[in-house]
């Protein structure tokens, strides 16, 4: 019997036309532009400005790029997965109202919470969903309004955080390409270094909250910085030496879009000499959370060739973290 792996077969993408630049957010906070670059590597990020939109428009957008491209019958999508940190609403799943909105009236949908390794975790769920034979097509949206949660007064964390949606196809293959092997973990000792403190079960809103501004993003920046270049590299070291492949065998390296110096700690790692090799798009985006690495997918797709090794890496609040080793299914061009 041949066996069944799980392959991306298109990938879609939104981002919001606001663009955040570093000049601005020297007008906010006490920065510059040259710190900023030096200590992230982003240049400006992407900010959906509408108030009355949230991640699900993003969500869906990103959606119907895909059915767009693959002239796909929404019906016979099986499943979707919103990867998010910033979910419409509490309680109803933003999944299911994106299923809805693109006529997608045969898939069951529900939000995965893994701050920025919900996609990675995404790609995992989708890929079990597929490989058990019950689904043959898979989404996975990874889809964050980081602005709304950002506070734009504390300058540890308004530089780094921009909006946007990516989406990918996952369906099934038999010529041995798509998800072959993943390292996945996570860890509680992060719990408190990146978190929104309010708006919880343990600690919900109150007038007091809303007036200390704990319902904002906040991070321990050296903390997170230490634990993510470590994790991050560790992971795809793990699988490259599980996988029997070397630095040579590794054509990409498709990594969460944090902090370009982690990025480029981890490749050292991997030994990937040729910086082309290396996806980068932060400069542009800024940390998307759960949509940077299907923004990374979308921005290279047409240099990816049928076959291609890609290695995946991520480092999220929780902590959570992991890498996965896949093989691209086709040619775009």
């Amino acid at each position: 019997m041949t066996k069944i792996t799980a392959a991306i077969t298109a990938v879609g993408a939104y981002i919001p036309e606001y663009r955040l630049t570093n000049k601005e957010l020297e007008t906010l906070v006490d920065t510059n532009d040259e710190w900023i670059t030096t200590r992230t590597g982003i240049k400006e990020r992407r900010i959906l400005k509408d108030a009355s939109l949230g991640t699900s428009y993003m969500a869906i957008k990103a959606a119907e790029d895909i059915l767009k491209k693959k002239n796909l019958d929404p019906k016979e999508i099986d499943m979707i997965i919103v990867a998010t940190a910033t979910p419409d609403m509490s309680v109803a799943a933003t999944a299911a109202y994106v299923a809805s909105e693109i006529g997608a009236t045969n898939a069951f949908g529900y939000d995965l919470a893994a701050a920025c390794s919900s996609f990675l975790y995404g790609m995992s769920t989708a890929a079990s969903y597929i490989a058990s034979g019950r689904y043959k097509k898979v989404l996975v949206i990874g889809a964050d309004k980081m602005s709304s949660i950002v506070d734009y007064t504390d300058r540890t964390t308004c530089i780094i955080f921009g909006d946007g949606a990516g989406a990918a196809l996952f369906e099934p293959n038999e010529e041995g390409l798509g998800l072959q092997d993943e390292y996945l973990r996570s860890d509680g000792v992060g719990r408190n270094f990146l978190r929104i403190e309010a708006g919880g079960s343990l600690n919900p809103a109150t007038h007091e909250t809303v007036d200390k501004k704990q319902h904002f993003i906040k991070q321990d920046g050296k903390t997170v910085f230490k634990y993510a270049v470590s994790s991050m590299a560790d992971a795809c070291v793990n699988v490259m030496k599980r996988n029997d492949l070397t630095n040579e065998d590794v054509d990409w390296l498709v990594a969460h879009q944090a902090n370009k110096r982690i990025i480029d700690a981890t490749a050292n790692r991997m030994g990937l000499k040729d910086e082309n090799k290396v996806l980068i798009n932060i400069e542009k985006y800024g940390n998307t959370t759960s949509a940077t690495i299907p923004l990374v997918l979308f921005d290279y797709e047409k240099q990816f060739k049928k076959g291609d090794t890609l290695v995946f890496a991520s480092f999220g609040g929780g902590f959570t973290w992991g890498s996965i080793y896949l093989k691209w299914a086709y040619n775009s061009n």
